[in-house]
């Protein structure tokens, strides 16, 4: 049996966002080890029938001792496979991945699933990532972009791509996230859903959920999402002074969709392709989000919602009483278009049609 490598740094980012291309990968007689830090969707992904192999990985932290051991660690586990191909996701099994899948001549495939801060920010950092970047993709068999600027960033840094594709980020199940009823209510409903830090947005979502909520009280704002920095505090004491409800991390958002009129993502963060704008608009909900890669993309706007200004409360303001003084209709038919553009540009089978073309051709 053909056997397949998939590095990733998260359990549930691999089991949300992978599942339909590991499942095609079993279902065309492959082995499929996923290697990645041990968490409760790995017992899902075990199910399907992957083979698991933990190995911790620090998602952020830039300290080359453990990155070292990082690379040692794929380096013997590839070496003991020998698969037929490897798969990447995110910068540091990108990196890593793709040196030993060069010192083994193995066929790779990475994902660029965004930037990142350290790579999108000018500096030391970002030199050594690009030299980096150049030393582990130069053989890559396809290198799949989410968003095209992204591979542009590649293409003006000189990165060598002996083949790539840009495709419509990591998709969406647009089965699980079906086409759900608009909310007939008095109260219009917003929906914050990311992880908690700075550069997706959460003060600017705050702050026009404590302006619009004095000045239209039949509003609610959620806030979704575990605390990747130090926010607890803030949220609490908007959650006691009746402004927002927070519920922390949750592991099927599609509730919370049902109840929603309208998802705001107000990001600045390096986006390869938001999953929460492509879910939301998929579930038939108008989204409001920033003019940037990995997001516009999504939005039609005044078609299916809003583009705004980053780092710009007063424009997200705007953006919502906009969206308050539409009629019940007009919102619901927002909704619809959003659901339309999802199946037409970003149903994932494209996404895992592209993976298994290029997988065929040297396995």
């Amino acid at each position: 049996m053909k056997s397949v490598v998939i590095l990733s740094n998260h359990h549930a980012y691999t089991y949300n966002f992978r599942k339909e291309i590991i499942q095609r990968l079993i279902d065309e007689n492959y082995k499929v080890f996923i290697v990645l830090p041990y968490g409760e969707k790995v017992e899902l992904l075990k199910e399907i029938g992957c083979e698991f192999i933990n190995l911790p990985l620090d998602r952020r932290g830039m300290n080359p001792l453990n990155d070292l051991k990082l690379l040692f660690n794929y380096y013997k586990i590839i070496k003991k496979i020998q698969p037929k191909a490897i798969l990447s996701y995110t910068v540091k099994p990108n990196i890593y991945g793709g040196i030993i899948s060069r010192l083994f001549n193995i066929p790779f495939f990475p994902n660029v699933t965004g930037l990142g801060s350290a790579v999108e920010n000018k500096g030391i950092i970002q030199q050594l990532l690009v030299k980096m970047n150049k030393l582990a993709f130069k053989n890559a068999n396809c290198v799949f972009f989410q968003n095209e600027e992204n591979k542009q960033f590649f293409k003006n840094k000189n990165i060598p791509l002996k083949s790539y594709k840009v495709i419509p980020g990591s998709g969406v199940n647009i089965n699980h996230f079906s086409l759900l009823p608009y909310p007939d209510n008095k109260i219009t409903t917003f929906l914050f859903i990311s992880r908690i830090m700075k550069a997706k947005g959460i003060d600017q979502y705050l702050e026009a959920a404590e302006f619009i909520r004095g000045k239209y009280p039949n509003t609610k704002f959620h806030v979704l999402g575990f605390c990747e920095e130090d926010y607890e505090d803030k949220l609490t004491k908007l959650q006691e002074n009746g402004i927002i409800e927070y519920h922390g991390m949750q592991s099927d958002i599609r509730k919370f969709l049902e109840i929603s009129n309208c998802t705001i993502h107000p990001t600045y963060y390096p986006e390869g392709m938001s999953n929460v704008l492509l879910e939301s608009a998929a579930a038939g909900r108008p989204i409001i989000t920033t003019n940037r890669s990995g997001c516009r993309e999504i939005v039609d706007n005044e078609i299916n919602g809003y583009v705004v200004e980053q780092e710009n409360s007063t424009d997200l303001i705007n953006k919502i009483e906009k969206f308050l003084a539409l009629s019940q209709d007009r919102k619901s038919q927002m909704g619809l278009y959003g659901r339309k553009k999802i199946e037409a540009e970003f149903d994932r089978e494209i996404v895992v049609r592209a993976y298994m073309n290029e997988i065929n051709k040297v396995c």
